[in-house]
């Protein structure tokens, strides 16, 4: 099996983005999974978003001299989850949200990416549950159609704090929206205890994966402490054909104690036993 590897340029924030993209060519990717973050990260929405095609093209010559292509623009407009959501009550927010979306998906196009990736919503404690995933559920209908015009595809990510944070509560919401991928990755399920047996299911809608090691607790453990079967990962892909990138997603920050390994040598290993993987199956 060929992987198609890349790696997160928010991996690297302690360098310029220029720099980071560098770092991951060095590494060995020919892809790079490009964070558009408000709160954090290189690329902010407010400023790339301004003038989408022209930032986006800008990008794409950036990626090119480092030999590297968009894997994934992976938009999130607020530092937080909740104060943007997709499916937030309140009407003026979701119109801004769906605004930048559709400057994303331009942008998308410009950089020459394939896939985009969002978050799916969140509860909130004014309503039941049912009603935030029907309001996610129509929103994100909404946007597979958008992605779909612009021949981009469109995923979202199951991530602690989400209203996905089960994968029955992710396979529940992608049931509801034909079309939609799910940008994979073990590790936010893995921290809550959940095993991979009862998280490979999701790798039927697999359309992007994160890969970074994991354990119970730690949303980001060194591979000496990882609790995630890579090569079960692997085969699992495999058996669904899938055909997307697997982007390394080791990150720095302060949040979940991502701060606490060493992200070069971390991502050297993990891409080395996923190569290793990958090559055991014909």
């Amino acid at each position: 099996m060929k992987l198609n590897l890349s790696c997160t340029d928010f991996s690297f924030p302690l360098l310029d983005h220029d720099r980071a993209l560098a770092a991951i060519a060095l590494l060995g990717f020919r892809g790079a999974d490009i964070g558009m973050f408000e709160g954090h990260g290189h690329l902010k929405p407010g400023v790339e978003l301004k003038r989408p095609q022209v930032s986006g093209a800008k990008l794409k010559r950036r990626l090119a001299a480092h030999g590297l292509k968009a894997s994934d623009i992976f938009l999130q407009i607020h530092a937080g989850f909740v104060e943007f959501a997709i499916n937030h009550p309140e009407a003026k927010r979701r119109v801004f949200a769906r605004d930048q979306f559709l400057r994303t998906l331009d942008y998308a196009q410009a950089a020459g990416a394939g896939h985009v990736t969002i978050l799916p919503g969140v509860t909130f404690a004014e309503e039941s549950r049912a009603a935030a995933v029907a309001r996610s559920a129509e929103e994100l209908n909404w946007r597979v159609a958008q992605a779909k015009a612009a021949k981009l595809q469109l995923a979202v990510e199951p991530h602690v704090g989400s209203l996905t944070d089960t994968p029955e509560r992710a396979l529940g919401l992608a049931q509801r929206v034909p079309g939609l991928g799910f940008t994979l990755d073990y590790a936010h399920f893995t921290r809550a205890g959940i095993a991979d047996a009862r998280i490979e299911p999701l790798t039927q809608l697999a359309t992007h994966l994160h890969a970074r090691t994991a354990r119970r607790g730690r949303l980001q453990a060194p591979l000496k402490e990882n609790t995630i079967d890579f090569r079960r990962v692997v085969t699992a892909l495999a058996r669904q054909k899938f055909n997307g990138w697997v982007a390394l997603e080791y990150v720095w920050i302060d949040w979940e104690h991502c701060n606490e390994v060493d992200i070069i040598s971390e991502t050297v290993q993990l891409k080395n036993l996923l190569t290793a993987a990958a090559a055991n199956i014909k």
